[in-house]
């Protein structure tokens, strides 16, 4: 059985800075993202693409949704397997490359989860739970360049 589930949100430009796009260094590149319920996200582009770097930017953006459907199965799976997680960090990294012509693509997305579980017999099954991960990530299973694991377990 399939269920679709719609995710809807707005996006406003917030960077006119009087005259709209008349130059490419004239506009700003701030907006807000919005939900029903929710405070706005204070976005901009990357800096490297005259963004405000007190902002994020969807590259950002991107990495974190790769890390935070990577953890919230993670914990799923853990639970249901007899894994108890005391806590969890994740670094995760990604790698963009920008072609001459200004587009770009990611190449990968490295997790690196630091985990603690309530003790050492849970250990070897709280690492292999992170390869099973991305049967079930919807982010990850959604982009089209490899999210790699890296985990660390401790206890």
């Amino acid at each position: 059985m399939t269920r679709e589930h719609r995710y809807r949100l707005t996006v406003t430009w917030t960077g006119n800075r009087g005259e709209g796009t008349v130059s490419y260094r004239g506009y700003g590149r701030e907006h807000e993202v919005s939900a029903p319920g929710k405070e706005p996200l204070a976005g901009s582009s990357d800096p490297a693409f005259r963004g405000d770097p007190a902002r994020w930017n969807p590259e950002e953006l991107l990495v974190a949704s790769l890390s935070q459907c990577h953890m919230l199965w993670y914990l799923h799976l853990c639970t249901v397997n007899g894994v108890v997680v005391t806590g969890y960090t994740d670094e995760p990294e990604g790698v963009m490359l920008e072609d001459g012509n200004g587009s770009g693509r990611f190449t990968e997305v490295v997790l690196r989860p630091a985990v603690t579980v309530a003790s050492a017999e849970m250990a070897a099954t709280a690492e292999r739970l992170h390869g099973e991960v991305h049967e079930y990530c919807f982010i990850a299973r959604s982009v089209n360049f490899p999210v790699r694991p890296e985990p660390v377990i401790g206890f």
